[in-house]
């Protein structure tokens, strides 16, 4: 049987950089080894070269099934030279190297062949899907075609690999990205006075905005954040710019309504700003005090010394769109990772934290069969 880490490695060799993503040969590699190993796959396409796919290991029961998901797609390299090939899946030290070791190629495998390794209890039980995406990284471009293109199914409760050092994470922030447009007059720039600055628009938008709050703080989540990541505006240095637009990054919180906050926003800016919706993916967070959650919980706390607390992260996952669409079961973000690995230079995943993944994964599984 392939081991977690040849499979890991066999992941890491394919380049799915996103944008442009590119993810259908390692989709498609990855489709094939999982119909030589028994699972029933379907492959969806959302563009050229853009794939997602749906995996089932039925059961015998009829009893939900658990669910894994995780996305094939990483981020760019960035501008830092590697040491490590970053499609090369090199080991040194106790280290996988490569881009989306972390994020989240060696949680996939780890789900994968933990799966393969409790296949009778999977059988013989309530069964699993595995949901694997393209073009998360971009706002869950793939998560979002899946749903318009497949007939999602009916599961118990959904894991999803992002890296969390094998901690149990139940919930995350959600992202509201809106475009914020100001529209002018054009005029010679040694005329200004024929035109209407758009950037003095923008300027005074962004005074508006950077007192701005998207909300009261939640218990667990704490407070929501603004950023406007980018800005754009003019021709040329003797023109008077007759259009600028800036980008405004929010994570929010679930007891924060992105309706609202973008209606709240628009009438601060006022008439002179047109404001568009670019991503709108919800917070998700989970009970703490569900069964499933709290055996979750039993199953990683001997991996950790000290007792586990309920914990987010702030950044979002594919959970935003296919909770909804699976009926909002129960969800844990749990994965080998190192969050701070992620996006990275010279990212790498602990051959130990695979191990321990595999491990823990196999008892949920085993934990979801025997459940009635």
């Amino acid at each position: 049987m392939t081991t977690t880490l040849e499979l890991a490695r066999q992941l890491l060799g394919f380049n799915t950089i996103n944008p442009p993503g590119n993810e259908v040969d390692c989709m498609q590699f990855f489709a094939d080894w999982l119909r030589e190993s028994g699972f029933e796959v379907s492959l969806s396409s959302f563009g050229e070269g853009r794939c997602n796919l749906i995996a089932r290991l039925p059961g015998a029961t009829t009893g939900k099934p658990l669910a894994f998901t995780g996305h094939l797609d990483t981020v760019p390299l960035g501008n830092a030279q590697w040491q490590y090939d970053p499609f090369g899946s090199q080991m040194d030290d106790g280290r996988l190297y490569g881009r989306g070791a972390s994020d989240m190629k060696a949680a996939i495998a780890a789900f994968a062949i933990a799966c393969l390794r409790q296949r009778k209890d999977i059988i013989a039980g309530h069964g699993v899907v595995l949901l694997i995406t393209g073009g998360e990284e971009t706002g869950c471009d793939g998560a979002r075609a899946l749903i318009e293109s497949e007939t999602m199914p009916a599961i118990g409760a959904l894991i999803v690999g992002e890296p969390t050092a094998n901690y149990p994470v139940i919930g995350h922030k959600g992202a509201l990205w809106l475009r914020c447009e100001t529209r002018g007059k054009t005029a010679h720039g040694a005329m200004p006075e024929l035109g209407i600055n758009a950037i003095y628009l923008a300027a005074d938008a962004l005074g508006k905005i950077q007192h701005f709050s998207p909300g009261a703080p939640h218990p667990l989540m704490k407070q929501p954040t603004l950023n406007v990541g980018r800005i754009e505006g003019g021709l040329n240095i003797n023109s008077v710019p007759d259009h600028t637009r800036f980008d405004v990054d929010i994570r929010s919180t679930p007891n924060l309504q992105h309706a609202t906050i973008r209606q709240q926003l628009t009438t601060l800016l006022g008439k002179s700003v047109t404001v568009s919706t670019l991503i709108d993916l919800p917070a998700v967070l989970s009970e703490e005090d569900s069964v499933w959650i709290k055996q979750v919980y039993q199953r990683c706390q001997p991996l950790h010394e000290k007792p586990l607390q309920p914990r987010v992260v702030p950044y979002f996952t594919d959970a935003s769109l296919l909770l909804p669409a699976l009926g909002n079961p129960p969800c844990i973000i749990l994965g080998p990772g190192e969050p701070s690995m992620a996006h990275q230079t010279d990212e790498y995943c602990l051959l130990s934290r695979i191990d321990e993944a595999e491990q823990l994964y196999g008892e949920i599984i085993r934990d979801w069969m025997c459940s009635t």
